[in-house]
């Protein structure tokens, strides 16, 4: 059975090693399983792929920063809910499904991402 807090605790780790410390290889060595499939359709599938893509983006967007608002576990998936403040000015709302095998490892990811709006009909914000 699955240690629901250990896989929040893996996955808030990955996402804060890989994003904010700008350590994509160093994140996918400790909390990625053998495969990794990805179904961002920016981001090859792979570890390799991965690992490019983020640190292009190191690279590219020094001072990007996530804040992980909350965390949510169920049997092998870990889901995210994120704020994305980008160093262009760009903030993002956005979810991230993880799926972990038995180990506690990162196997899958999936996401979706909304520009926060300028205008909102009501004042109880994205998050």
């Amino acid at each position: 059975m699955a240690d629901l807090e250990q896989n929040k605790r893996n996955v808030i780790a990955f996402y804060e090693q890989m994003f904010n410390d700008c350590d994509p290889r160093g994140a996918v060595a400790e909390y990625v399983g053998e495969e990794y499939i990805q179904h961002n359709p920016h981001v090859e599938t792979g570890k390799a792929g991965f690992i490019a893509y983020f640190e292009r983006m190191a690279a590219e967007f020094p001072g990007k920063r996530v804040v992980i608002k909350r965390a949510l576990a169920e049997g092998c998936h870990v889901v995210l809910h994120c704020h994305q403040v980008w160093p262009d000015g760009l903030e993002y709302a956005g979810i991230d499904i993880f799926r972990l095998n038995e180990g506690g490892k990162i196997t899958e990811h999936w996401d979706v991402l909304q520009e926060l709006p300028t205008t909102s009909a009501h004042t109880n914000g994205m998050f």
